[in-house]
């Protein structure tokens, strides 16, 4: 309880408090941060993904601006050989202003991508954004089918159908490309599962579904049940360890990611970076209110 409480009073905290948690959780302010913490995860197997924080942005001109450095993200981390790929939340491009500004701003992104031989993999945001960034997802899909993916959230009750309602662009040379999360923007019950179990259960489901029918999933979550369910679904369907990655979030449960790739499984790490950290940071901790240990350990206990 009193985690909790913490956690939803750490919005109002100052800034250079809230920074003491951030900074478990972001790789830096800057993309050569973001280069460096990328690099050392490559260097221990891993894979990265990489996201310039921002979201929900107020005009076109500010997503005109993300977007000049999101190519010069992806041109900068191809040009050093860094393996991994680029996450984007649509609503940092215009999602919510204007729609098809939206597209083309990310259909530049994933063309950009597609020179440098990269891969765009689309953040999935609150309700409101569901039905769009799905359309806008099987548009980008259609031009460049090895170039682009979707997150799904496990907790949404719409989440099966929106996957099978894909599969007509599910091909063996161009699979669907899916980063399966349990969800964590807050939803209505007429939206969204609540039960913990019951998100659990619908994410297996979920899961089993994209293997049988030949999508590649990321299967993201720090939740050790669901990797070892995960673990019996992939050998129960003999799913070769390449049609499938385990994925996860920067700074968190280092110990179970490192056992993941130390049985042999692919794993990728989302590294965020950038000046808009703050939101991001209380959401990680509305999510996770345990982390409030870490935070008052590193503010009162020297290493």
């Amino acid at each position: 309880m009193i985690n909790q409480l913490i956690a939803k009073m750490l919005p109002y905290f100052p800034e250079r408090i809230v920074w003491v948690f951030s900074k478990r959780y972001i790789s830096g302010q800057y993309i050569s941060d973001a280069l460096a913490e990328s690099r050392k995860l490559n260097q221990q197997g891993v894979l990265v993904t990489v996201d310039l924080l921002g979201e929900y942005i107020t005009n076109l001109e500010e997503a005109n601006s993300y977007k000049r450095q999101y190519i010069e993200l992806i041109e900068r981390f191809t040009a050093e050989k860094i393996d991994g790929n680029f996450s984007v939340k649509p609503s940092m491009f215009g999602l919510l202003l204007d729609s098809e500004a939206c597209y083309h701003n990310l259909y530049e992104l994933v063309e950009v991508a597609e020179t440098c031989n990269s891969f765009i993999q689309i953040d999935m945001e609150d309700s409101l954004c569901t039905s769009i960034e799905i359309e806008i997802f099987r548009r980008l899909k259609v031009e460049f089918p090895t170039r682009v993916g979707l997150a799904v959230q496990a907790y949404m009750h719409r989440t099966l159908d929106d996957l099978k309602s894909l599969v007509d662009l599910n091909h063996a040379g161009a699979p669907l490309n899916f980063r399966l999360c349990k969800g964590i923007y807050i939803e209505d019950a007429k939206l969204a599962y609540k039960g913990h179990q019951e998100i659990r259960d619908h994410y297996l489901e979920d899961l089993r579904f994209m293997l049988m029918n030949g999508m590649y999933p990321g299967i993201a979550t720090h939740d050790k049940y669901l990797i070892d369910k995960a673990y019996e679904i992939v050998d129960e369907l003999n799913v070769p360890k390449n049609r499938y990655e385990f994925q996860m979030l920067y700074g968190v449960t280092p110990q179970l990611r490192k056992s993941i790739v130390d049985r042999g499984h692919k794993l990728r790490v989302y590294v965020p970076y950038g000046k808009q950290w703050f939101g991001y940071s209380t959401r990680r901790l509305k999510e996770n209110p345990a982390m409030v240990w870490h935070i008052l350990k590193a503010l009162f206990v020297r290493n």
